[in-house]
């Protein structure tokens, strides 16, 4: 496994130039890790953090928690990403963080990373980044999940998912793990869990992909793109190419 600071240096570098200045200023802080398992939360409503969280290992989930106890997932995080970074600038957490399977995570101060940020302004502006592209995708998954049919929906979290997962280096082939039960996915798409089964098994069917047993499966990049309506730009990811599947 990378240490946590290679892990947010790599994840930075996607979308920001840091300087030397700025790669020393990330490894002199303070990285306390911790492993999580599965549906384990880390961060809950209403908390008021000390700390930020770097995804170092595994993948997690953003949610609302509903009045009736059931969750609405509103985001994914893969290794690299900082899932709470909202929490430098407000006071209280208002969604929660879970481990999707197991996951290890670091905890970053808050006092330290402040500190970072006035001596290197460019490394508070690549974590400022991380909380619009946060806001990107959260503008793209209300469009997707009001304004597109069920089959393209679905589609486009996968496409999302593996272009992010390459992003990160943790494709092998085409495949990457995505540990996400159909339930999760019905409470990710506003799906009841027979429409998730039946939306699936037409993708399979399109032989675009496939996901079994938390692995996706991209067989036919190019055909998943067309059937989600996906178009990358929103991730502003600029090292990033597209699959070749």
């Amino acid at each position: 496994m990378e240490r946590a600071q290679d892990v947010l240096i790599r994840n930075l570098g996607e979308h920001t130039e840091l300087a030397q200045e700025d790669i020393a200023e990330i490894r002199a802080l303070t990285f306390t890790l911790r492993d999580f398992d599965f549906n384990e939360d880390f961060i809950r409503q209403g908390d008021e953090p000390e700390h930020s969280a770097l995804v170092v290992s595994g993948m997690v989930a953003r949610y609302h928690l509903l009045g009736s106890g059931r969750r609405q997932y509103l985001a994914f995080h893969l290794t690299g990403d900082l899932p709470d970074a909202q929490g430098l600038f407000i006071d209280q957490m208002d969604h929660g963080l879970s481990a999707l399977g197991p996951a290890t995570v670091a905890f970053i101060p808050h006092r330290e990373l402040f500190l970072a940020f006035r001596r290197r302004p460019n490394f508070g502006l690549a974590v400022w980044r991380e909380t619009l592209l946060d806001a990107a995708i959260f503008r793209e998954a209300i469009t997707n999940n009001s304004a597109r049919s069920m089959q393209t929906r679905m589609a486009h979290l996968f496409c999302e998912l593996f272009y992010r997962a390459r992003a990160a280096q943790l494709v092998r082939g085409n495949r990457c793990r995505v540990p996400i039960s159909l339930g999760q996915l019905g409470e990710t798409l506003g799906m009841a869990i027979a429409t998730v089964n039946r939306t699936l098994a037409d993708l399979r069917r399109s032989g675009a992909m496939d996901l079994r047993e938390g692995e996706l499966v991209v067989l036919k990049w190019r055909e998943l793109q067309r059937l989600g309506d996906f178009s990358p730009a929103y991730l502003h990811l600029k090292r990033q190419s597209s699959p070749r599947t």
